[in-house]
């Protein structure tokens, strides 16, 4: 006999995954990087002007992206690239033509 559990602490759910993103602006030309739970959800939120460090470099594209099972990780990965210019420089040479064409 076969029981499937679907609810509870043994079902099977799918695993909150951590992002940090880059996102370029379309009026200005100018990259945003942040994080997120749910990238699809803050795209959006970005598009419609939710965030105020943001709202007025409306459109986005989203060009780049980085998938972490934890969110201390994604934390400190978007940190590094805020903070630390050698970071944001490695990247920009390795997404370039994402950036050019996005």
């Amino acid at each position: 006999m076969c029981y499937i559990i679907s609810h509870g602490p043994l079902a099977p759910h799918p695993e909150i995954m951590h992002y940090v993103y880059v996102l370029k602006s379309v009026k200005l030309d100018e990259l945003y990087i942040g994080q997120t739970n749910d990238l699809k959800r803050r795209f959006v939120e970005h598009n419609e002007e939710k965030n105020i460090s943001t709202k007025h470099k409306t459109p986005f594209k989203l060009v780049y992206y980085e998938a972490y099972r934890s969110k201390s990780d994604a934390k400190y990965r978007e940190t590094q690239l805020k903070r630390h210019s050698q970071a944001y420089v490695a990247l920009k040479k390795r997404i370039k033509n994402s950036i050019i064409s996005g």
